[in-house]
């Protein structure tokens, strides 16, 4: 089966699911960051497993499923789970789930993520809106272009939908939720990264390092879907002075549940202004 049969065939058995309902917003909830997801009214869950030809993801906490309902007064796809190129899958499939959004027939894609902090000045705990990206992943658009989607050489100057950005300022001043601002590297994992990889990614302009969202993001400014997008910090850079410092995901997972509400009233209130 092609490509194009792979997404058109997913689309088409998240549709039968999901019957009349037309998803406007696509959400991607990173680890620890699912609870968002209990917050769609009248939900609808799609697990991967039962999508022809989906993958599932393999990292903790991820629920491998899709969630269509109502939030904030728009009707959403969230996925609870999202792929990561560590899993072993080809970028066709790590990417496959925003096709198939692209099809059901999103105008917008809000992800979201932990991250390890670079920057010097922040600390666990806080959320950075993602102002730009630099990508050490395998680009998700190399091999034949989708037409149908996009052009062969889509712009990238502005990944991050400014204006969303601006609207996210403006609610986070209001609600008295401080957010940071910052570049997030994205790297293969699984391995978290040495101190040495700290201090290189932050030479390179770097605030934040992870394990996914920009294979999401490309694809989606791919087909033209302005993108907002969100790190929550769950372990920083100078920690690893400590001799007794270890980067543990279970700590990691609490420390981005700890930051899911102010997360999950940022994203609320974004949706009711879109």
């Amino acid at each position: 089966m092609s490509l194009l049969q792979t997404i058109y065939t997913a689309a088409d058995a998240v549709r039968g699911r999901i019957g009349d309902r037309q998803p406007q917003v696509g959400i991607v909830l990173g680890s620890g960051l699912g609870k968002l997801a209990d917050q769609i009214e009248d939900p609808v869950a799609v697990p991967y497993e039962e999508i022809p030809g989906f993958p599932v993801s393999t990292a903790i906490g991820h629920k491998n499923r899709f969630i269509v309902g109502t939030l904030s007064g728009k009707c959403v796809i969230a996925m609870q789970g999202r792929i990561h190129y560590y899993d072993g899958y080809p970028m066709s499939l790590v990417t496959l789930p925003i096709r198939v959004m692209k099809v059901l027939g999103i105008q917008y894609l809000l992800v979201s993520n932990a991250a390890g902090g670079t920057n010097l000045d922040f600390h666990v705990g806080d959320l950075m809106v993602i102002t730009d990206h630099i990508n050490d992943l395998p680009n998700p658009l190399i091999g034949p272009n989708l037409d149908e989607f996009g052009p062969r050489f889509p712009d990238m100057t502005r990944p991050y939908d400014p204006k969303l950005i601006a609207l996210a300022d403006e609610i986070a001043a209001e609600k008295g939720i401080p957010l940071r601002k910052g570049v997030y590297y994205a790297l293969t994992g699984p391995c978290y990264e040495t101190p040495a990889e700290y201090a290189c990614f932050r030479r390179y302009g770097a605030d934040a390092v992870g394990m996914s969202t920009v294979p999401e993001v490309i694809v989606a400014r791919h087909s033209n879907i302005p993108c907002f997008g969100i790190s929550v910090i769950t372990d920083v850079a100078h920690a690893t002075d400590d001799e007794e410092y270890v980067t543990d995901g279970n700590a990691i997972i609490a420390a981005a549940d700890a930051a899911a509400d102010r997360m999950t009233i940022l994203f609320k209130t974004l949706l009711e202004r879109l």
